[in-house]
């Protein structure tokens, strides 16, 4: 293995390192209290919000696939690759950062806007991610497995050491996959960023939290999706769950 292929490997164990950890005892007491709050909103209403964002999704992934260039060729080097994410991702980071600051000194209704804006910029750069590291979201399932890095991302301790076992076993888990839970995906994401999002539609701070918010949603969503992928180009063993 190249030198730098080990650096990168060592990265990989640092990153899947902190994602096994438990998060602390604020985090478990927040998501409890989210389970709660969610047990309460009558189901007809949990039916119509999965189904708003599935869709919402859905019209983002095809949107994003279509002005999505098209695959970096095979010979470029891991190296170079991650260089190109890096540069993708200082790129989307600043949207990001602008969309959040904007919508957040709006008030409620731009506020409330900053939530499909933010979506969009998110699944544009994981498109773009995709094809830095050579896999073509023409195909169904690099597409389902953008989804997936989208989930690991914003989802709470049991749900992402799910999908990170499925990510790191791929080959053999894709073929077990038709479609997104969607339900969970929708309630992971939406507990996931509550607490800062209501923070946003604050009149006076929104603006400042809304910029800072994006920063960080994005720039840990491109560790994801850099690791994701690396751990898919070196073929990193799996490891006992």
């Amino acid at each position: 293995m190249k030198e730098y292929e080990i650096k990168v490997y060592d990265e990989i164990q640092e990153w899947r390192t902190k994602i096994m950890k438990r998060s602390g005892m604020v985090n478990r007491l927040a998501k409890k209290a989210q389970n709660k709050i969610n047990g309460m909103i009558p189901e007809k209403a949990h039916q119509i919000i999965t189904e708003s964002i599935k869709q919402m999704v859905k019209a983002t992934l095809v949107g994003s696939n279509i002005t999505t260039k098209k695959v970096i060729a095979t010979e470029t080097s891991l190296y170079d690759r991650d260089e190109l994410a890096k540069e993708k991702l200082s790129t989307y980071r600043k949207t990001a950062t602008v969309e959040g600051a904007g919508t957040g000194a709006g008030g409620i209704f731009l506020g409330l806007a900053d939530f499909p804006l933010l979506m969009s910029i998110k699944m544009k750069f994981l498109f773009e991610a995709a094809a830095i590291y050579g896999f073509d979201t023409e195909e169904y399932e690099e597409r389902l497995f953008i989804l997936h890095i989208f989930q690991l991302a914003f989802s709470s301790d049991e749900k992402q050491r799910e999908t990170l076992f499925i990510i790191e076993n791929w080959e053999e888990q894709k073929e077990k996959l038709i479609d997104m839970d969607w339900r969970v995906f929708q309630q992971e994401y939406r507990d996931y960023i509550d607490f800062v999002k209501m923070l946003q539609l604050l009149p006076g701070i929104g603006a400042v939290v809304g910029a800072y918010a994006n920063y960080n949603l994005l720039d840990h969503l491109g560790e994801t999706a850099m690791n994701a992928y690396r751990l898919r180009l070196l073929a990193a063993p799996p490891k006992d769950y």
